[in-house]
């Protein structure tokens, strides 16, 4: 197994299609939490061929999109301060700050890096003993284990002139939110896979019973994201409300246990502001006591930051799941990869970036569906699986 090509099969495709359209008897909204998951639909197609009564409600699942903008001006600062080496991946640069990005920090002086990993960074400060370096450390629980293994690493050698700028966040505390939200219409959730493979999933039986929504575990290829529907379908339409696992080839109910207990070691959990949204309790990490020498926050007291959002970006209801993006009125006009308004715009696993790349510009219905089978399919197909073909 290639567990790539297997996994986008167009006929074990169109028989999941057939038990889907044979499955649903009424409308439902389900919500992807992951971005990685958002663009393998809209590349896909998958929402488009899925049947007229299902509705997919993009979630915050994209790490840069949610970093706060005041976390972005903090960066925005202390990477425009002399003997600074600032780190980060690629696609923090373009993000838009308050005014300015990384991008337009590194053109007016600034020592900007982009690597490939934080240890990455921690070499950088091994090598620069007279400069301080400080890494970007950003994303769901699948980045905060390397950042927390490096910052331990940091605290091991005494390479004292390295720190982390932490904005880490959580996902099941986001769900809650969502579904405590008065405007929610979300009713069963595809959870991300890789969030699972890290930490199992220990956290989500409380939250399916507590919000009488199923939840279920899914993958990031086509025919996972179908038997992910597939499964949330079955138990609305039964009137069921648990957790199931249908990446099971990755996730494991107890997850990683050495990477929980890094995190363990490292991080804290506290509140976090999530861009567009506003602050959610428990949803993120912050270093601990223990490291609190290696937190760029504290090192280089960053306070009195003014944030400004442009009046024109939207994609707070993005985030949020109350907007599709070319429903935007900025979307793909003066919003667009090379001049955003908004993260979505920018990270490559934005929604808003996911619909201009594969050319959903415009609002309304989606675009007309491949011509159907009989049994209105949009492949050729006999008869549908009596289970699922990823079983």
């Amino acid at each position: 197994m290639k567990y790539i090509d297997e996994f986008q099969n167009p006929d074990l495709a169109g028989r999941l299609l057939d038990e889907i359209r044979a499955t649903v008897t009424r409308p439902w909204a389900l919500m992807e939490v992951c971005g990685g998951q958002t663009h393998s639909i809209i590349r896909h197609g998958i929402d488009q061929l899925l049947p007229p009564e299902i509705e997919l409600i993009h979630g915050p699942g994209c790490p840069v999109c949610v970093t706060p903008l005041e976390m972005i001006d903090k960066a925005l600062e202390i990477a425009s301060r002399p003997g600074v080496i600032f780190c980060s991946f690629g696609d923090m640069l373009r993000v838009p700050g308050t005014g300015r990005d990384l991008f337009q920090v590194r053109g007016q002086g600034g020592d900007v890096r982009v690597v490939y990993s934080p240890l990455d960074a921690l070499r950088i400060a091994e090598q620069n003993p007279d400069r301080e370096v400080v890494f970007f450390g950003i994303g769901f629980e699948t980045t905060a284990p390397p950042n927390a293994m490096t910052v331990h690493q940091a605290r091991k050698r005494n390479i004292r002139n390295f720190s982390l700028l932490v904005s880490h966040v959580r996902v099941p505390p986001a769900i809650d939110a969502i579904m405590r939200s008065p405007d929610c219409r979300v009713q069963g959730f595809l959870a991300a896979g890789h969030v699972c493979s890290v930490m199992g999933t220990a956290e989500y039986p409380e939250l399916a019973q507590r919000h009488r929504v199923p939840i279920v575990v899914t993958g990031f290829e086509p025919l996972d994201i179908l038997e992910g529907v597939r499964r949330t379908l079955l138990q609305l339409e039964r009137g069921e409300h648990r957790v199931e696992n249908a990446y099971q080839r990755a996730v494991t109910a107890e997850g990683n246990p050495a990477a929980q207990a890094m995190l363990g070691d490292v991080f804290e959990i506290a509140d976090r502001a999530w861009r567009g949204i506003g602050v959610i309790p428990d949803s993120g990490w912050r270093l601990s006591e223990r490291y609190r020498d290696h937190d760029a926050e504290h090192r280089f007291s960053v306070e009195g930051i003014d944030t400004r959002e442009p009046a024109e970006c939207r994609s707070g209801e993005v985030l949020q799941g109350l907007l599709k993006p070319n429903e935007c009125e900025a979307f793909g006009t003066t919003c667009t990869p090379r001049s955003p308004l908004g993260a979505t715009m920018v990270s490559s696993e934005g929604a808003c970036a996911a619909y201009y790349l594969y050319r959903r510009l415009d609002a309304g219905t989606p675009g007309p569906r491949p011509p159907a089978s009989a049994s209105g399919t949009p492949s050729p197909v006999t008869a549908p699986l009596e289970g699922s073909p990823l079983a």
